[in-house]
């Protein structure tokens, strides 16, 4: 009788226990992530970069994904479409006007499995000055031991948004089909 009541005690504190979630540092040091982009130039071709310079962190617990959390914030300077002077005017007034908003920042405000292996990622970009509601399909990689004793966990989100609602006009500047920018986060934490 005793063991059983020991057994239903330990067993209610662990149901009554919080789970949680394994904090993870985004690894840019290992070059293992990634801040992509793409828009539409003049609707005839596709213009891919990429920001060098971001840095963040992560929540996430498998048993418990709709907990999950990440904050993201990227230095817009380090913008890289592979041609040095287009990055150059990229970075002027005309288009993200870096001297003087030089950073954007992401924060989740919730995930939402949705069963097939993909997930709703909600919360705020401020860019530009602006905050506002962002959605990223997020379709976990896959998490596991690394061969220098680390845990990884590895995602890649989607998400399409609007310039123009950040203040940045960049369909009068490259054409109507440039109103939309697609943003790509491949991202692979390790866990701490």
């Amino acid at each position: 009788m005793k063991k059983a009541l020991l057994g239903l005690v330990a067993g209610l504190a662990m149901i009554n226990s919080p789970v949680y979630a394994d904090d993870y540092i985004i690894d840019t040091k290992g070059m293992h992530a990634f801040v992509q982009f793409r828009v539409k130039h003049l609707g005839y071709s596709w213009l891919y970069g990429r920001f060098n310079d971001f840095s963040g962190n992560f929540s996430y617990d498998p048993a418990k994904p709709e907990a999950s959390k990440i904050a993201i914030e990227i230095n817009m300077a380090s913008v890289d479409t592979n041609h040095a002077e287009r990055d150059k005017h990229i970075r002027s007034d005309d288009f993200l006007d870096t001297d003087n908003n030089p950073t954007a920042r992401f924060v989740s405000t919730g995930y939402k499995v949705n069963g097939n292996n993909t997930a709703e990622l909600t919360g705020t970009l401020n860019w530009n000055g602006v905050t506002k509601p962002v959605t990223l399909e997020v379709e976990p990689v896959g998490g596991g031991n690394d061969p220098w004793g680390g845990y990884r966990q590895g995602f890649e989100g989607r998400a399409t948004f609007k310039p123009a609602e950040f203040g940045l006009e960049l369909a009068k500047k490259l054409g109507p089909a440039a109103g939309e920018v697609e943003l790509i986060l491949s991202i692979e934490g390790v866990r701490q």
